[in-house]
């Protein structure tokens, strides 16, 4: 064994005399690269900085560093006067680069015979070189040195080393796997003084099979010293023989692009001293189960650090002058390295080309990979990804290009079942083997992500392993699948949601049992108020923002930008809301003057086999849990039901996605969803379909102020249902379009369609709708000023809910109490007022009425500061406030964080918190 080289903390003259290899010299060079800068407290200077400094190439000034090649005496006193060497160092280390320069020369003179018995052991250095514009990972370099033990500049151990370890650094096909490990692997060269051993075995490399491991074990040996004769015969041998020689050493093994555990066990050194980095683009599962190997997964570059890339390949100068492409082009590479490594290229090799060009051909998904193809095998992105697919089963095969075409960002293991039309456990199986291939990413419990770029590839092969119809069916098996799923949910979150009358469904869907919600009780935060106008920024909540009642002045001084609530709940077929006899899904309510799949259109299959059922959530709360999880597929499914011309489904989804809309307010998307079913809807040409699309995109567009948009898809709606039209629609839209002409500013006309909705309820013998028919217009009488009419339109709806089973929930009843409150608080009762919101406040915290609460509660603000009981008021704005901001009620939740800072500059103001 090498003597071991003394302290290079201490004196560096003292240490030179010592040196008689290169790598001695090399590390002393790094040495003083590290003191200088902790002198000048920053990190070390880059090879760049170095290059930039000396006028030399960052490859040469690297071989200095690695001990790859002995400097010229000129270039090392340059290196030596720029790192701060004193003048006795610089003759010290001058004088030792001139003994290992003599001494290489003796060797080679001998004709580079390997050494004798009983000398020093070679010292391999077999790492190529490093990436030189390495960027970003900071986390995952964290945990390499944490699972090697050694950390920059030092080590865990008394010596500096570091205690060993086996890392197995995985990740698709162009994430930089190699790069990570050759950029940590030349930082700290240092830890490893017995050098370092480097195979790539080849893994998924298409120009030959991968490297025997026998073969990799004897390479190794070579590398050690060991002469040919002396290697046993046996690879089983040769393997204990490589383990033996390593058991004692603190090397670095550096295993590339390995195939799977199989290929990599019998090239794990002996002892605990050796650190082993492996690239994989498999898992290595059974390395880390069999020899405890830390995973290390590599994901996307962050966008700042996918800027860097590109920086460093064509210079900040060219991406700020065309900024924009600079960010498309780090968008379409997806975080990618290899692909921001080819757009790089592709730009750096057309300098005259504008990188709006390139970034052009990028964003379109079809051109994409053909825009990421450099002209070389390892140049080409879609080259390097289809290396991973040639280990797959067919079945597998298969499964990766079904699943890069399925509609959403990611799936569930039963939406692939029923995309693969595979069993369940089948369907788990083959995404195991994605996953375990970094062909797809199990991101969540029982959920799968694919990489864009895959996905472009996926959809490739797709076209290769299947024909169009197959793809076709294939989705459609999925839609089915997730619209039969978001049906079932949205009955949790409204379980009297009327069904869409809708033809019979263009082919068999997976069917699914519909809940039992005769318990559910679901009432979702947003749904409609029984009887009340939903509020322009579309809550049930009432304040129809900015116009104060006629003939009176808002009170209360400090509340901002609002005035008296509204009472209409957007819809008609409110989300939540129920009617008896009507609405009830599946049929008739019992008691009820009902109609049944007959009148209001085809219902849902009821029957299926086990493994058909989606599996529907066990509460409301699951429920808005699952549209949370599965929003972005649903609406990726709707639009692609439409592409390919599944109306029904389309019309199905904006129906199962309304709840959960309303409840979150993302009005936005609620009203693309009824756009989109309304121009499903006219492919379909049911008149009753047709209307209910259009009245339900035109409460969308009310609840986005868009008021002259949903008065057209109303009047549209009316003119659907005709002179022979069922009333009980007809009510609903007189309904809506009461609420869309209050946000137009319109009360008046607001009052006549409220009037039309009680005229036809009454005649339906409908005591419910009558009931919120009646709330809605003592509303809008109480905004025109008639108070006592309004009162007494209000405690009629009040004594009709109070008697009416159908609001079992009461949130008929605590929407008609706010009412009262307010049309109590306008007339000068605010004691009255007061008391009414406590009553209606009562049955929402029974009931869960969360939604409707926050604005009692804001209203009762404004009541107890007309009593100046300020306190009380803001106590009850910071709790409207906490739960509008849950319910992402944002605009209502700063409306009421204003109140609060006015209150908090009154005289007598405590702040807004309270």
């Amino acid at each position: 064994m090498r003597q071991p080289l003394p302290d290079p903390a201490g004196p560096v003259a003292e240490a030179a005399a010592a040196v008689r290899t290169p790598d001695e010299l090399a590390l002393l060079l790094r040495d003083l690269r590290r003191r200088h800068a902790r002198g000048r407290q920053d990190s070390p200077l880059t090879y760049r900085e170095l290059a930039a400094r000396t006028g030399w190439s960052q490859t040469a000034i690297a071989e200095y560093f690695t001990a790859r090649t002995l400097p010229p005496t000129d270039r090392l006193d340059g290196l030596l006067d720029l790192l701060g060497a004193t003048p006795a160092e610089q003759r010290a280390l001058a004088t030792a680069r001139d003994r290992v320069e003599e001494a290489a020369r003796r060797t080679r003179g001998r004709g580079g015979a390997p050494p004798a018995p009983g000398g020093p052991d070679p010292v391999p250095r077999q790492l190529p070189a490093p990436p030189e514009l390495f960027t970003g990972r900071a986390h995952e370099l964290a945990l390499l040195d944490e699972a090697a033990g050694t950390h920059p500049g030092g080590g865990s151990g008394a010596d500096g080393g570091g205690t060993g370890g086996i890392c197995a650094i995985g990740g698709m096909g162009g994430i930089g796997k190699t790069w990570l490990a050759l950029h940590w692997a030349h930082a700290r060269r240092d830890r490893f003084p017995d050098g370092e051993l480097h195979a790539d075995l080849r893994g998924f490399d298409p120009t030959g099979r991968p490297v025997d491991p026998a073969a990799a074990v004897r390479a190794f040996l070579a590398a050690l010293g060991v002469p040919p004769a002396s290697v046993p015969a046996g690879a089983e041998a040769q393997a204990a023989l490589y383990r033996g020689l390593t058991a004692d050493r603190r090397m670095l093994v550096l295993l590339d692009n390995a195939l799977d555990t199989a290929q990599v066990a019998p090239l794990l050194p002996g002892g605990s001293g050796c650190t082993v980095l492996i690239t994989s683009r498999r898992r290595l599962t059974g390395l880390v189960a069999a020899y405890g190997a830390r995973p290390v997964a590599l994901g996307e570059l962050p966008a700042d650090d996918a800027r860097e890339v590109l920086a460093g390949r064509l210079g900040r100068a060219r991406l700020h002058a065309e900024p924009r492409a600079a960010d498309d082009l780090v968008a379409c590479c997806a975080g990618l390295p290899l692909a921001l490594g080819i757009a790089a290229a592709c730009a750096a090799t057309h300098p005259d080309l504008p990188l709006a060009a390139l970034a052009g051909e990028l964003r379109d998904d079809a051109r994409r990979l053909d825009a990421l193809d450099g002209g070389e095998p390892r140049a080409d992105l879609r080259a390097v990804l289809s290396w991973s697919g040639r280990a797959l089963s067919r079945e597998a095969a298969r499964g990766f290009g079904l699943l890069g075409a399925a509609p959403g960002p990611d799936v569930t293991a039963d939406a692939a079942a029923h995309l693969l039309d595979l069993p369940a456990a089948a369907a788990r199986a083959l995404l195991r083997e994605l996953d375990h291939a970094h062909l797809v990413q199990r991101h969540a419990p029982e959920r799968y992500r694919m990489h864009d770029l895959l996905r472009l590839h996926a959809t490739e092969q797709a076209r290769t392993h299947g024909t169009p119809a197959e793809q076709r069916a294939a989705i459609r098996r999925l839609i089915d699948f997730r619209t039969e799923a978001a049906c079932a949910a949205a009955r949790l979150l409204a379980p009297h949601q009327p069904p869409l009358p809708l033809p019979p469904p263009e082919a068999a869907a997976p069917p699914v049992r519909p809940p039992d919600t005769a318990e559910s009780g679901g009432v979702m935060s947003g749904e409609s108020v029984p009887g009340g106008y939903a509020p322009g920024g579309g809550a049930p909540g009432r304040f129809a923002p900015g116009r104060p009642v006629a003939g009176e002045s808002a009170s209360g001084g400090v509340m901002s930008g609002e005035s008296v609530p509204g009472r209409y709940a957007p819809g008609g077929v409110m989300s939540g809301e129920s009617v008896p006899g009507r609405y009830a899904p599946g049929g008739t309510a019992p008691g009820a003057r009902g109609t049944g799949p007959s009148a209001t259109g085809a219902s849902l299959p009821t029957a299926a086999e086990p493994r058909d059922l989606p599996q529907t959530p066990p509460d409301r709360a699951s429920a808005m849990a699952w549209f949370d999880a599965e929003h972005a597929n649903l609406v990726a499914a709707q639009q692609a039901a439409r592409g390919y011309g599944w109306d029904g489904q389309v019309c199905r989804l904006a129906w199962a996605l309304d709840p959960y809309h309303r409840s979150r307010g993302r009005y936005a998307d609620q009203a693309a969803a009824w756009q989109l079913a309304v121009d499903g809807a006219e492919g379909l040409r049911e008149p009753a379909l047709r209307a209910r699309a259009h009245q339900m995109l035109g409460d969308a567009c009310a609840l986005l102020g868009r008021t002259g948009d949903a008065l057209r898809h109303l009047d549209r709606a009316l003119e659907l249902t005709g002179g022979a039209g069922d009333a009980a629609v007809r009510a609903e839209i007189h309904h809506s379009l009461g609420g869309a002409w209050e946000r137009h500013g319109d009360d008046r006309r607001a009052l006549e369609h409220a009037l039309r909705a009680l005229a036809i309820s009454r005649t339906l013998d409908d005591t419910y709708r009558q009931a919120r028919a009646l709330n809605a217009v003592g509303w809008l009488r109480t905004r025109l000023g008639d108070h006592a009419e309004a009162r007494a339109d209000c405690l009629a709806a009040l004594a009709l809910l109070r008697k009416h089973p159908a609001d079992r929930r009461q949130l008929g009843e605590s929407s008609t109490l706010d009412s009262l409150g307010c049309i109590a608080h306008r007339r000068g009762d605010h004691d009255l007022a007061v008391a009414y919101y406590a009553e209606a406040l009562a049955i929402c915290r029974a009931q869960g009425h969360s939604h409707l609460e926050a604005d009692v509660l804001r209203h009762t603000a404004e009541s107890l500061l007309a009593r100046h009981r300020t306190d009380e008021a803001r106590d009850a704005l910071v709790r409207a406030r906490a739960l509008l901001t849950a319910q992402h009620r944002l605009d209502d939740a700063e409306h009421v964080g204003r109140d609060l800072a006015g209150l908090a500059r009154s005289p007598g103001g405590r702040g807004e918190g309270g």
